[in-house]
């Protein structure tokens, strides 16, 4: 999924799939910068970033931190993150 193909949910009247999208955009974000960082540290990247390795460590954990509370949020409103979608399998 890319994000993209969250423009519809986001778009949606319904609070639930607006929930839906918003997990799944910090997701992709967060899974994206995961592995920058990872090749970061591993000295892989094929630029070099002015933001130093701390910074995008701290954010990482920050992007942790806010899909857990998304999560956590959700289950409270009885919303089911892992369902597919319309058009997924």
């Amino acid at each position: 999924m890319e994000l993209k193909d969250t423009v519809e949910l986001m778009l949606s009247e319904d609070y639930k799939d607006r929930l839906i999208a918003e997990y799944r955009q910090v997701g992709i974000r967060y899974l994206k910068l995961d592995e920058m960082v990872r090749k970061y540290q591993n000295d892989e990247l094929d630029f070099t970033p002015k933001t130093p390795l701390k910074i995008l460590q701290g954010q990482v954990g920050a992007m942790m931190a806010y899909i857990a509370i998304l999560e956590h949020r959700a289950a409270i409103e009885g919303v089911d993150l892992t369902k597919p979608l319309d058009g997924e399998e």
